[in-house]
């Protein structure tokens, strides 16, 4: 059973739990026993039906507990393996409708209750999750709109007051943006440090090509055509302000600051000068370019940039090749049996 207050995203969490679960091969359903907000139902069956989830509502009837009961009872009959119920957003002030979330909870007798927490709220969290605790106890916190400028300090507050530990951080508005949560990670990214090892656990899972890239990196070498390849493959992770929570170093609020739509349109055009780049080009270390300048004008020319976007993106490139360079040298003075660190390249430099 999931609780939390009005605008936390509990309906979307629900669904992206139970895609989350439906994925690991279990039989899911979703109930609907919001029946206090206007279009909560036509939300969560949208939502459900998006997902391709089994989901249960009623335009008629009124009351959330019945709602809440011949849902669970009908999926129950049916052999479901994980039957999530969507309750309507409260306050702590609201007293009839923290007395509804009980009556709910006696009806169904869930196996875990959650309480969905939003991110930003901040100071507010720890009384609010006080509230929710004495009357609905709940076993578990999901974190949600991790993807914004929030960080969640707040929700460091919620575990502290309930006792209560945080099962899942929702990153975004699809319904696969559910991740399991990490302390080391979340403490990361509330330091504002980054999470390297988010970072490359998403790489890794999308199978993306660098089997070319990191050979040359190994050899000290970091061409053109190496950048093009990472640039495409950062286009291919998904929203950009995603991968802006997991950088170090300031680098994910300054591409948040831009905006989504800004920064995208940035890394767009850094592919476009690659694009228009000959294959002698892009398999050069740049110093092509530098003994030949009517290069950089050819190529601005061709892709529809600037000359001041080509030389940035050939100063990008020139940074990531001594970044190369050094860790050959690292590699070859170190210990034997110590393999070389891979540096994922993330260009930062947006002119």
């Amino acid at each position: 059973m999931f609780v939390g207050l009005q605008g936390a995203g509990k309906t979307t969490t629900c669904t992206k739990l139970a895609v989350y679960y439906q994925r690991r091969g279990f039989k899911v359903g979703m109930v609907c026993a919001d029946t206090f907000r206007a279009g909560a139902f036509d939300q969560l069956k949208q939502n459900a039906t998006k997902a391709k989830i089994p989901y249960y509502g009623s335009y008629t009837e009124a009351d959330p507990v019945k709602v809440a009961f011949d849902g669970v009872e009908k999926f129950k009959k049916e052999k479901f393996e994980i039957i999530i119920v969507d309750t309507s957003g409260r306050h702590r002030q609201e007293k009839e409708l923290f007395a509804e979330m009980i009556q709910i909870g006696e009806a169904v007798k869930p196996n875990q209750t959650i309480m969905v927490l939003d991110a930003s709220i901040g100071q507010a969290a720890e009384a609010q999750s006080k509230a929710f605790k004495e009357s609905s106890n709940f076993g578990a916190i999901i974190l949600t709109k991790m993807d914004g400028h929030a960080k969640g300090g707040g929700a460091i507050s919620a575990v502290a007051a309930t006792n209560t530990p945080i099962a899942f951080i929702g990153t975004g508005e699809h319904i696969q943006d559910l991740e399991s949560f990490t302390p080391r990670q979340f403490v990361s990214k509330l330091l504002g440090i980054g999470d390297i090892q988010g970072l490359m656990e998403h790489v890794t899972s999308l199978n993306l090509d660098q089997k070319d890239t990191l050979k040359n990196f190994q050899e000290g070498k970091f061409t053109m055509r190496d950048l093009q390849t990472q640039m495409n493959n950062i286009l291919k992770m998904g929203p950009l302000s995603k991968i802006a929570q997991m950088l170090p170093g300031g680098m994910g609020d300054m591409i948040n600051q831009m905006g989504e739509e800004e920064t995208s349109k940035k890394f767009k055009r850094m592919v476009y000068v690659m694009d228009s780049m000959t294959k002698q080009e892009l398999d050069s270390d740049g110093s092509i370019f530098i003994d030949q300048p009517s290069r950089i004008v050819r190529v601005a020319r061709g892709s529809g940039t600037s000359v001041t976007e080509v030389e940035a993106l050939l100063m990008q490139q020139k940074m990531f090749a001594r970044m190369a360079k050094t860790t050959k040298n690292m590699q070859q003075q170190a210990p034997p049996g110590m393999g070389v660190v891979w540096v994922w390249v993330v260009p930062v430099c947006l002119t």
